[in-house]
């Protein structure tokens, strides 16, 4: 049937929910809402940037950003069945709420009672049931909001979200046959990718056709982020005999195709078949895990090393948002010598990555098992079957502390930046791996440290560094970080002392404070727990040990249990600020402390979202024995903070010393905070 029209609206946000009436319903054959923190995030930080322009354009009436399309199939009475563009309809409704926008149009789940409830009770949640995904992303929607938008803009955001964000609503016609339009939508194939775009415009420049091949197969190798490189490339000699380290130097020593994993049908699998002989040389399991950057973004990291490399680079207009990938390769002088020079050090940066970084498991966060890898792919020596070929921990046995310490801090980093185009430390990481020409995990791990340290003191500790939440300005991290050489630009490794002081730009509970970043707390805690692990070593450990009692001393309270320090990991789930005072107990105790008292570093820890709203108003000695009882009503991984075990300690040393609901006063947040900030700096 040839239609008259296109049935293609573009309608702004408020169209869609406060415009003519509307209920969209998600029918039970779509999936669970599944977005994540990242994918939330990410969305908030791309109309918030897409809103900075328009101040810096003065196009803020004119210019609209496009969040994507919508396609519904219209069943009469107002009512629109979803078929495509679920996750993110229910993303933006999930950002309004948080946004404290009301919603006239309704949102509902066919025969998901539950999801349906859920959204309908945000923001209080008063359902007994809740749907997971929805209760989370709502706190990852505000979290982000508070992370990203400065107050005094909060409101000129708004307005833009809902005017100035547009979605391309496609209505499919009354009279088509939708199960002959599903067939067309799943044998379509997706749209062609930004990379793909890029793929073709690389492998145009390359004469022959074996380059082609060559630089094909290190492409497709490449993208698959959750597999080691070294398992894509099977019996070659681009890893060495052990698969250790990255040997090849000539685009031309790669092969020119790479031999692929045998699959067996599912009947053999089902019949146990194993006669295929060919297997004996190939992997049939693959060693996955997820991977903390998507493919897209990764081409950014590794251009832009070409390009500090060459001296090609303007660091302040260089951006790794994959928003930006096909204009970055367009802004760059294109010839055969620099696709394959691309293709060598693409395929060397993934080495990198897959070896000397950290990774997530595909197991779930749990209190008793770190779920954060620093594992090299390892060939035996006898010959190259698979069941000769394993993991190992970085530095292997003679090194396991720096390797255990290794792995920790750079965790940290990837749980503060999980944004992927916020990932400097990642690109830095990387810059200085590609600068060695032999590793050593103990110049690593100094480097990796002394990033810490760096990023703490010439950008956290520099207000003209912050914005007025004190997040970090855009570029802000490449200046303060790289230097100019004469090979190019590297890490600037100069001695740093902080302008300002801590308490200058982050208070000390004589003003409110107007921000403290997910660094600050997460630095904090790598530091007191590497406190622990150099302190605290065998005999040490005895609860009278002199090095015992001087270590709780240094963090200001008395000693409890160390197996909080022992299970210590960085959680994935840490994204909720937490008041140890709760604000809602300011008007019951006005006499004894104020707003700005607890609107500062001593009275804030990062803890789980599911910890804080359940206990956002429970008093100091009450989230104490509720946050510690054995019943698990409160998983444990959602308080792992060192941070907040001290203070709940303190509270402890003064249940039978202070005035019942006293125990945690402004005095004790006063001195929490020098002691941590002591540790800190």
């Amino acid at each position: 049937m040839k239609l008259p029209y296109i049935p293609l609206k573009e309608c702004s946000i408020f169209d869609i929910y406060n415009g003519e009436d509307a209920t969209y319903s998600i029918p039970i054959y779509q999936r669970n809402y599944a977005w994540g923190n990242e994918e939330i995030s990410t969305l908030i930080q791309d109309v918030y940037d897409a809103y900075s322009k328009t101040i810096t354009e003065s196009q803020m009436k004119t210019k609209c950003y496009y969040i994507g399309t919508l396609v519904s199939y219209y069943q009469g009475d107002n009512v629109y069945e979803i078929i495509d563009g679920q996750q993110r309809l229910t993303t933006i409704y999930i950002v309004l709420k948080a946004l404290g926008i009301q919603i006239r149009n309704n949102l509902s789940f066919k025969s998901r009672k539950k999801s349906s409830k859920t959204i309908n009770s945000i923001p209080h949640f008063d359902t007994e049931e809740q749907d997971s995904g929805i209760y989370n992303g709502y706190f990852y929607a505000l979290n982000s909001i508070k992370e990203l938008i400065p107050k005094n803009m909060i409101e000129k955001f708004k307005d833009f979200f809902s005017n100035q964000v547009h979605i391309i609503h496609y209505q499919v016609p009354k009279d088509i046959d939708l199960n002959h339009y599903f067939e067309i939508m799943n044998s379509r194939g997706e749209q062609l990718e930004k990379h793909e775009i890029v793929k073709a415009k690389l492998i145009a420049h390359l004469k022959s056709e074996e380059d082609k091949q060559r630089f094909h197969a290190v492409w497709e190798n490449c993208c698959e982020m959750g597999v080691y490189i070294q398992q894509r490339y099977r019996k070659s000699m681009i890893f060495g005999t052990d698969l250790s380290s990255c040997e090849i130097v000539e685009f031309e020593d790669l092969p020119v195709s790479s031999s692929t994993i045998n699959h067996r049908s599912i009947i053999e699998l089902i019949e146990g078949n194993n006669t295929d002989n060919s297997l004996k040389d190939e992997h049939v399991l693959l060693d996955t895990f997820q991977p903390i950057i998507d493919f897209p973004n990764f081409l950014l990291h590794v251009l832009k090393i070409i390009k500090c490399q060459t001296d090609n680079i303007n660091l302040d207009e260089f951006n790794l948002d994959d928003k930006e990938l096909i204009k970055e390769f367009d802004n760059i002088a294109i010839d055969e010598e620099f696709v394959k020079y691309f293709a060598l050090t693409l395929l060397r940066c993934k080495f990198f990555l897959d070896n000397y970084l950290v990774h997530h498991t595909n197991e779930e966060d749990s209190i008793d098992h770190n779920p954060w890898k620093l594992e090299y792919y390892q060939r035996g020596k006898r010959d190259y079957y698979a069941d000769n070929e394993y993991l190992k921990n970085l530095g292997g046995e003679e090194s396991k502390e720096i390797h255990h310490k290794l792995v920790h801090l750079l965790s940290m980093f990837e749980v503060t930046y999980t944004a992927r185009q916020r990932k400097n430390y990642l690109f830095y990481c990387l810059l200085f791996l590609n600068s060695q020409n032999e590793f050593d995990i103990n110049n690593y791990f100094e480097f990796v440290r002394g990033l810490a340290n760096q990023f703490l003191h010439k950008i956290y500790l520099v207000k003209d560094n912050l914005n007025e939440i004190n997040t970090p300005k855009p570029g802000s991290f490449d200046i303060a970080i790289l230097k100019k050489t004469k090979k190019g630009w590297n890490i600037n490794d100069d001695n740093f002392r902080s302008l300002e002081s801590f308490n200058t730009i982050y208070g000390n509970g004589k003003v409110a404070s107007l921000g403290i970043p997910l660094f600050i707390f997460n630095l904090l805690d790598y530091k007191i727990w590497e406190m622990y692990a150099d302190q605290l070593k065998g005999s040490k450990l005895g609860e009278n040990s002199s090095d015992r009692k001087r270590f709780f001393d240094l963090l200001g309270c008395s000693d409890f249990d160390l197996k909080y320090f022992r299970q210590f990991y960085f959680s994935r789930t840490r994204r909720s600020l937490e008041h140890y005072f709760p604000q809602a107990n300011v008007s019951i105790f006005n006499n004894s402390i104020n707003e700005n008292e607890i609107n500062c570093f001593g009275n804030y820890a990062m803890i789980g979202n599911e910890a804080n709203s359940i206990g956002s108003n429970w008093s100091p000695i009450e989230k104490r024995n509720r946050y510690l009882d054995t019943s698990g009503k409160v998983h444990h991984i959602s308080i792992a903070s060192l941070k907040f075990f001290i203070m709940m300690q303190v509270v402890q040393d003064n249940k039978n010393t202070n005035i019942s609901g006293l125990e945690w006063s402004f005095k004790e947040i006063e001195l929490h905070q020098k002691k941590m900030v002591d540790i800190l700096l």
